[in-house]
C-alpha cells in the first residue's frame, strides 16, 4: 500500500525521520527554553530586592546566550559525541556543519539539529539555576567568565558520563530520566560551592531581602512549572506513551509537593507562604525529574509528599543548625531545592523504578539493569532478582557521589582561577547601590509624581533624553 503523499520520504523528510517525533521534540525544547527565557528571568528579577532586579534577571539572560554559543562551538560534542578521550570526557568539536546537523541524531527519529537544540536548553537552565545561589553580590564580569568555563569543565563531563551511550554511568545502568543528576544535583552542588567562594551578600541584604514583586514571581514560577511538560515529556525522544506518563507524573508530584510544603508552613509558622509554596513546587518538579517516566502514578504521589517535607526540613530546620549551611549564603536556597531534592529523587528512583516502564523507556530487555529495589523486594527475599534491586540502588548512590565530587572540585577550581584575574564579589559601594551602580539601569524608573529619577551614577547608554528641570514639587530626594 502506498503512503499518503505527505508521508512520502523526500530530501527534506528522509525515510528515517518521524515528522511527529521531530515536531514534539522541537516543541518540548521550546517549552524548556521558555522556562529560562522568560521564566527564570522573571522569577529572579521579581523575587529579589528591588535594587537587584535588573542584575538578577540579566545573569539569567546572559547565561542563556553564552551557553548556546559555547554549546554549538564545542559543548554538544563533548557531551554526546561518539569520539571521546575517556569514559567521562568527550572530544570537543563544532556542531554547525550542515552534514552533521541534518544527519540522524544518536537517538530518536529526528535530525541532529533538533537534538543539539533540545540538549542546549537543558545545559542553559543548569547554569541559570546556579546563578540563583549567587544573586545579589557576584561580579557580573566574573559571571561572564564562569559560565563558559563551568559548562566546558563540569557540565559536559556529567552529561557525557550519565546521558551519552558511551558514558561510564550510562553503561552501568544509572537511571536519570531527565536530569535529576545532570542538571539539578549538579546545579545545587555547584551553586552552593560557588556561593562559598564568592562570599555572602551585604549584611543588610542578608537580614532583609524582600521580593520586589510577588505577583511577577508567581508568573515566572508558572512558566517554570508548565515548561516542565517539555522538560520531562521530551526525554523519551519520541511522542510515546512513556512521554505521556512522564508528563502526568511530573505535575502530580509537583502539586503534591506544593501542598505538603504549604501545610507545613501553616502548621509551624501559622501562615500560608506564597514563596514557600513556590519552593515546594520546585522541589516536587526536581524530585520527579530522574524518575518521571519510569515510576507509577502512586509513586509520584509518595515522591511529592517526600519532596515537600524533606527539603522543607533541611531548609527550615537543619539550615539553622548546621555550621556549614549557615556560613554559605545561598540566595535562592538552591542547595535545598535542587541538591537535596535532586538526591532524594535519584534515591527514590532507585526504589520505585518499574521494570516494565524502564524497558519502554530504554527499549532494552535487560531488566537486571533497570529494576527498583522496591520491586525486587516484592519478588521475595529468596528471589534472584533482589540482588539486582540492591545493585540498582548502589548505582544511584554512586551517581550521586560522582556528581557531588565532580561539582565541588570543578567549581572550586574554576572560582579560584577566576578570582586571580577578576574579583568574584562586587565592591562594597556596588553592593550598597545595586543595579544602578553595576548596569546604570534600574528595574523601576518612576519616582515621586511620575517623574524619572536622575541617577547619580553613570547613565545607561540606552537611556532616554534628560528630563526637563521642574520646580522640585513631587520629586523624591534620594540619599
Amino acid at each position: 500500500m502506498d503512503l499518503p503523499i505527505n508521508l512520502m520520504p523526500d530530501e527534506a523528510s528522509p525515510d528515517w525521520m518521524n515528522k511527529g517525533d521531530n515536531a514534539w521534540q522541537m516543541t518540548a525544547a521550546t517549552l524548556v527554553g521558555l522556562q529560562s527565557i522568560p521564566g527564570l528571568v522573571i522569577l529572579y528579577g521579581s523575587i529579589v530586592k528591588k535594587k537587584w532586579a535588573v542584575n538578577s534577571a540579566f545573569m539569567a539572560l546572559y547565561a542563556f546566550a553564552a551557553v548556546l554559543v559555547c554549546w554549538v562551538g564545542w559543548g554538544y560534542r563533548m557531551s554526546f559525541a561518539t569520539d571521546h578521550y575517556l569514559p567521562f570526557l568527550g572530544k570537543p568539536a563544532c556542531s554547525l556543519d550542515q552534514k552533521f546537523l541534518l544527519s540522524q541524531a544518536f537517538s530518536g527519529k529526528f535530525p541532529t539539529a533538533t537534538m543539539v537544540f533540545f540538549q542546549f536548553v537543558f545545559a542553559a537552565i543548569t547554569l541559570i539555576l546556579i546563578a540563583g545561589a549567587l544573586l545579589g553580590r557576584m561580579n557580573f564580569h566574573a559571571w561572564m567568565v564562569f559560565v563558559p568555563l563551568w559548562l566546558t569543565f563540569s557540565y559536559t563531563i556529567g552529561a557525557f558520563s550519565i546521558w551519552s551511550p558511551n558514558g561510564w554511568l550510562f553503561k552501568r545502568g544509572l537511571i536519570d530520566y531527565s536530569g535529576g543528576f545532570v542538571i539539578h544535583l549538579s546545579s545545587g552542588v555547584a551553586g552552593f560551592t560557588a556561593a562559598y567562594w564568592v562570599g555572602p551578600r551585604a549584611n543588610k541584604d542578608r537580614e532583609r531581602f524582600p521580593p520586589n514583586n510577588i505577583l511577577l514571581m508567581l508568573a515566572g514560577a508558572g512558566l517554570l512549572w508548565m515548561g516542565w511538560t517539555g522538560f520531562n515529556g521530551g526525554d523519551p525522544y519520541v511522542a510515546s506513551i512513556d512521554a505521556s506518563l512522564a508528563v502526568i507524573n511530573t505535575h502530580v508530584c509537583a502539586a503534591t509537593s506544593l501542598l505538603v510544603w504549604l501545610f507545613l508552613d501553616i502548621i509551624f509558622f501559622g501562615k500560608p507562604s506564597v514563596i514557600g509554596a513556590t519552593q515546594g513546587m520546585i522541589t516536587g518538579l526536581v524530585c520527579i525529574t530522574p524518575a518521571a517516566g519510569v515510576v507509577q502514578g502512586w509513586a509520584a504521589i509518595i515522591m511529592g509528599m517526600m519532596s515537600g517535607s524533606i527539603p522543607w526540613y533541611t531548609m527550615m530546620v537543619l539550615h539553622k543548625k548546621i555550621w556549614l549551611l549557615k556560613q554559605v549564603d545561598d540566595t535562592m536556597a538552591v542547595f535545598h531545592t535542587h541538591a537535596v531534592a535532586g538526591s532524594l529523587g535519584g534515591i527514590l528512583t532507585g526504589f520505585f523504578a518499574n521494570p516494565r516502564l524502564n524497558r519502554i523507556f530504554y527499549m532494552v530487555d535487560d531488566w537486571q539493569h533497570y529494576i527498583g529495589l522496591g520491586y525486587s523486594l516484592s519478588y521475595g527475599l529468596n528471589s534472584h532478582k533482589i540482588g539486582s534491586g540492591f545493585k540498582q540502588m548502589g548505582i544511584q548512590l554512586l551517581g550521586i557521589a560522582f556528581v557531588v565530587v565532580l561539582n565541588v572540585v570543578s567549581t572550586s577550581i574554576i572560582c579560584v582561577l577566576i578570582r586571580l584575574v577578576i574579583p568574584l564579589r562586587l565592591s562594597d559601594d556596588e553592593l550598597h547601590t545595586g543595579d544602578d551602580a553595576i548596569h546604570g539601569e534600574e528595574a523601576y524608573a518612576l519616582w515621586g509624581d511620575g517623574e524619572k529619577f536622575e541617577s547619580k551614577h553613570n547613565h545607561s547608554v540606552y537611556g532616554v533624553d534628560e528630563p526637563e528641570k521642574g520646580n522640585g514639587r513631587g520629586q523624591v530626594r534620594m540619599a
